[in-house]
């Protein structure tokens, strides 16, 4: 990797950067010695991107929204629910209260008794109560455009912070990790780590900023679509040639 590279990944992580650089060969994700195997893995990794871009020329997420707030909103509610459920409880939930300077007066079985069967209503119109008095009283009714800020909205963490900046801003911070984005990304050996925030480094040592945001919303659909978590469709998968399919029996 080029020095131009190092400048770059230390700009976007920080300081506390693991020292991928001194040990040029190794594995995102490998857990000691050395792994003679990185170049092979930059290089499917860039055959997962092609394959991808060529399944799903222009990505699109299945959640619907007008503006970053009902991103966040919508975002909040998928956890543990399907994005078309989703979808049927947004429309009534925005006609009720548009922006956050309305939720913000809402009472919380208000808040319930309409994102009822998205599941997890109680944590879910607590945190949305919580993230739209916030808003409406630090950040001027609209989601945080940085990373920081919006780890600070209740309800929101880095997969979602991710999110939000992407689809509502066009702000590629980092790379959202859900489980679609986990199963894939180990069953194409691109990365060793369990834990989102590590897989999300390794993504972002293997593909280039601009590729981020898009690549979730691939990988999501192609989980949807091939990779599925109990019975993957392999033998109708582009990538069956090189994938090397661990962890699938």
């Amino acid at each position: 990797m080029q020095d131009s590279s190092k400048r770059h990944y230390i700009g976007l992580m920080g300081t506390d950067m693991p020292d991928v650089f001194s040990r040029r060969r190794r594995h995102p994700g490998h857990k000691g010695g050395w792994d003679k195997d990185m170049d092979t893995v930059q290089i499917r990794s860039e055959q997962v991107l092609a394959a991808l871009k060529k399944r799903y020329p222009r990505p699109v997420p299945e959640l619907q929204y007008k503006n970053p707030w009902q991103l966040l909103v919508a975002t909040v509610l998928a956890a543990q629910c399907t994005d078309k459920r989703v979808n049927t409880v947004t429309p009534v939930f925005f006609q009720k209260w548009p922006t956050p300077y309305e939720l913000a007066e809402a009472s919380l079985e208000d808040i319930e008794d309409c994102i009822r069967s998205t599941g997890f209503y109680h944590n879910k119109a607590k945190n949305l109560l919580g993230a739209a008095r916030l808003l409406a009283e630090k950040f001027g009714g609209e989601p945080p455009r940085t990373m920081r800020e919006l780890v600070t909205v209740p309800g929101v963490a880095r997969k979602t912070a991710n999110i939000v900046l992407f689809a509502g801003y066009g702000i590629n911070e980092g790379m959202a990790v859900d489980t679609h984005v986990k199963r894939i990304t180990f069953r194409l050996g691109l990365t060793k780590e369990k834990d989102p925030v590590r897989i999300e480094k390794d993504m972002m040592r293997l593909f280039a900023r601009e590729e981020w945001g898009d690549l979730n919303h691939r990988l999501v659909q192609f989980g949807r679509d091939v990779c599925q978590a109990r019975s993957p469709r392999c033998a109708e998968c582009e990538m069956s040639g090189f994938c090397p399919r661990c962890g699938v029996e």
